[in-house]
């Protein structure tokens, strides 16, 4: 298959991580619903790599399940400041490198403090962005805690 070859992949390969490339197609505003629909997966397998920054400007990374919204209350208090809200787009790709509905936690063009909803760990594989849209990978949630220095909150709420 051929697949882009984005900094996620790179560092992937670079670890010696085991990973599966899925291409679907991109849809506008489409989301992780699009996403599982078009590989045929459980939304709360496909995690969502959102680009926050706190109070104070500073950038954060948060991995959580599709089918769940982040609690910026519960992630602000477990992480011990004041607020915390999304980044918009424009400050999200300098943070990262990456376009908005592209953005993968791995290879971001910055060192980002990176925070995953505790239950990812509890599955035997998650899909993240590939760091490009419409492009996934499958890996290991342990392998994922492996690459990057990931501290667990418990943040998520019903979508509503």
């Amino acid at each position: 298959m051929d697949y882009p070859v984005t900094p996620a992949v790179r560092l992937l390969r670079e670890r010696k991580v085991e990973f599966e490339p899925h291409l679907y197609t991109y849809e506008e505003r489409g989301g992780t619903r699009h996403s599982a629909a078009s590989l045929g997966v459980d939304e709360h397998a496909i995690i969502k790599t959102l680009v926050m920054e706190t109070e104070a400007r500073k950038p954060l990374v948060v991995l959580m399940h599709g089918d769940r919204e982040v609690s910026t209350k519960n992630l602000a208090r477990s992480i011990g400041v004041k607020s915390v809200q999304p980044c918009d787009p424009q400050t999200a790709q300098k943070h990262t490198g990456y376009l908005v509905g592209g953005t993968s936690p791995l290879g971001t063009r910055a060192r980002l403090p990176v925070y995953a909803e505790r239950t990812i760990f509890e599955l035997p594989k998650i899909y993240i962005n590939g760091g490009k849209r419409g492009f996934l990978v499958s890996i290991k949630p342990q392998d994922l805690r492996a690459m990057l220095t990931v501290e667990e909150v418990e943040a998520a709420i019903e979508k509503s």
